[in-house]
């Protein structure tokens, strides 16, 4: 049985993504000036048995990175043994995949693949380029300055004015990105392709069999909005929707404790949104480093394992200082966001010891007053992205933003697609911190033989589901049979 919304997800080499014997082979029988390095990132995404994954990434001595083409639809960023790589996403890139070698059933990579994948995820690909500029940091500052004393129709033009080159951004694809899930899937092909197998072994990614995951986050910034909050949680539950709450702690209202005993008995979750936000969180290392202190204080304070900054503004090489278990400040792809970029995967991924859920979807405040649309149209396509990837969907929906009647039944209708998706297809509605318990259950989990066959264990492994990825006509299948399925 299938997976996906449909037949499954299918993943097909590119034209000319050819396998080529590896020359220039040292006696010891590896590619000379390539360092054997473990295949732990593919591994980490699909747990399947190691034996079974032979792929060698190359260290490459030079320090010059830049983009590059994996297959004709995924743009990379990184370091290569060879190619002279782009400064930038839009000039003409050299496709590495006619780079790839095989020697001995062993899949040689011209660059290293972990690398490849961090700086996609972690948006290392930026290079410096959308980085802060003195500009920049000055025009923020006096923005975060000055917005108390605005209204909200100031504050929208200028978003829109930040915003007003978006449809230039040719890279993190829009209106949503899946490189990550591309390279890893071809890369996957690739090997199977090398050791002649038809298919492989993994626990599959959502417990007891579920094509995806859906989770509904709710970021309170206002009195207005935390006073409603109580409303919209009787409108989630209508539509058999549990959701989390962003609460931020200092200045911007009052944070009663019986609303958030409230949350919880209801079923829903509380996470910590940034401080104060003030838009201000990753500004300087010292003064953020206290702000973690009373955030980390606020987190055990509210009983809350998560953590999301304020505008999702991020700086992942400080989240160290951060004491929950999981963050939710990375947008998928964000050119219209004060913060550009994007994480270019829908699925979850670790960031050292936490857990990044990537926002996969258009934050309401973005599609109602910098789009101006009053539809789901773009939801629903960024849905069906997601579905086929059979990723993690991912919302955020500020009850300030859906006070008014005409806003609030987008949002009803958004939640009707939702609960039909989910009656069709086997969806997972989950709060964060259960998809957190899940990936890291998942995480421990190993595919080992049994007999004929193949068998799931670890701490949790009764709600895995052992899955296939299959060649199929030079195409990825993952594929559940129905003998898998919990009962």
């Amino acid at each position: 049985m299938s997976t996906g919304p449909s037949t499954g997800l299918e993943t097909s080499l590119d034209p000319g993504c050819q396998l080529v014997l590896a020359e220039d082979v040292s006696a010891s029988g590896v590619r000379l000036g390539i360092q054997v390095l473990p295949s732990e990132d593919v591994i980490e995404r699909y747990r399947c048995p190691q034996d079974l994954i032979d792929i060698v990434s190359s260290e490459p001595t030079s320090g010059s990175e830049g983009f590059f083409r994996f297959g004709q639809s995924s743009i990379c960023y990184g370091r290569s043994r060879s190619a002279v790589l782009s400064s930038r996403p839009e000039f003409p890139l050299k496709d590495l995949a006619g780079e790839v070698a095989v020697e001995d059933a062993k899949l040689l990579l011209p660059f290293n693949l972990q690398e490849v994948i961090d700086n996609l995820r972690l948006e290392r690909y930026q290079n410096g380029e959308a980085r802060e500029s003195n500009l920049f940091r000055f025009c923020k500052k006096l923005y975060y300055h000055l917005r108390p004393f605005t209204n909200q129709m100031v504050r929208r033009q200028v978003q829109k004015f930040h915003a007003r080159n978006w449809k230039k951004h040719s890279f993190p694809q829009w209106p949503i990105d899946t490189t990550v899930e591309n390279v890893f899937e071809t890369v996957l092909l690739m090997s199977m392709k090398a050791r002649g197998l038809e298919r492989i072994p993994f626990v599959w990614f959502w417990p007891d069999g579920a094509s995806s995951c859906l989770t509904m986050t709710h970021d309170v910034e206002t009195t207005a909005g935390r006073d409603f909050c109580p409303a919209l949680m009787d409108v989630d539950e209508a539509f058999g929707i549990k959701a989390a709450f962003g609460i931020v702690p200092e200045k911007r209202y009052e944070v009663p404790a019986e609303l958030l005993a409230s949350m919880r008995s209801r079923g829903f979750e509380v996470v910590v949104q940034d401080l104060n936000h003030d838009g201000r969180l990753f500004d300087e290392k010292q003064e953020f480093l206290r702000r973690a202190r009373l955030i980390n204080h606020y987190g055990r304070e509210f009983g809350a394992t998560g953590f999301r900054a304020a505008v999702l503004y991020r700086k992942p090489e400080w989240f160290g200082a951060l004491d929950f278990a999981f963050d939710m400040s990375f947008p998928n792809v964000a050119p219209l966001d004060p913060q550009q970029g994007g994480c270019c995967t829908v699925m979850p991924f670790f960031i050292g010891n936490m857990l990044e859920l990537p926002v996969t979807t258009v934050q309401d405040y973005t599609l109602f007053h910098v789009l101006s649309e009053r539809s789901i149209e773009l939801w629903k396509s960024q849905i069906d992205v997601v579905l086929k990837k059979n990723g993690l969907l991912s919302f955020i929906v500020h009850p300030d933003y859906v006070l008014q009647p005409d806003t609030l039944s987008v949002y009803k209708l958004l939640l009707r697609h939702l609960q039909g998706l989910c009656e069709k297809t086997s969806i997972w509605r989950a709060v964060p911190s259960e998809i957190n318990a899940w990936w890291r259950a998942r995480r421990k989990m190993s595919v080992v033989k049994d007999g004929a066959s193949w068998r799931i264990v670890g701490e949790g492994s009764e709600r895995a589901v052992l899955a296939y990825a299959k060649n199929v006509d030079g195409n990825i299948v993952y594929e559940i049979s129905p003998s898998a399925r919990p009962q």
